[in-house]
């Protein structure tokens, strides 16, 4: 597992500090996906869950946690795998039926909204906009370079 230096560990918790809204050195389960995602971070909704320890929908919104609770997560989400410029890049050449290095935006607008950790309307239309040319194709090589530089 990530060892995180002293310096790392004061910037978290300056981050997390920032998202206590009630004054007592805590956040709510609800904010923990966002305050690892602030932190450089991109865990599924899933990971998270499992990581508080499968909450029910009410202890998401009502229970808390402090800092020291919170830092060895992070650590768990710096652990898990995460993908490469390479594998977005075959995952979508996929869908590329003409083998010239593009997708239709419309299709990837339905995988996006599909297909594992769905995303909403203006989750996408963030996620895509200036992507599409004017026959409304994407070049996912620069789509995911794009993806992976924001």
């Amino acid at each position: 597992m990530t060892e995180f230096s002293a310096d790392q560990i004061e910037d978290f918790k300056e981050a997390f500090g920032l998202f206590d809204r009630v004054g007592d050195s805590q956040v709510a389960f609800n904010q923990v996906a966002d305050i690892m995602r602030a932190l450089g971070q991109n865990p599924t909704n899933k990971d998270v869950v499992k990581i508080l320890g499968n909450p029910t929908a009410d202890d998401m919104a009502n229970k808390r946690l402090n800092f020291d609770a919170f830092l060895p997560m992070l650590k768990q989400v710096d652990a898990l795998p995460k993908g490469t410029y390479d594998d977005y890049v075959e995952g979508l050449r996929v869908f590329d039926k003409e083998g010239n290095g593009t997708v239709m935006g419309a299709e990837l607008r339905i995988v996006l909204s599909t297909l594992g950790e769905k995303m909403s309307e203006p989750e996408i239309d963030a996620l895509m906009a200036g992507q599409e040319d004017e026959n409304g194709s994407v070049h996912y090589e620069a789509f995911v370079k794009h993806i992976m530089s924001v």
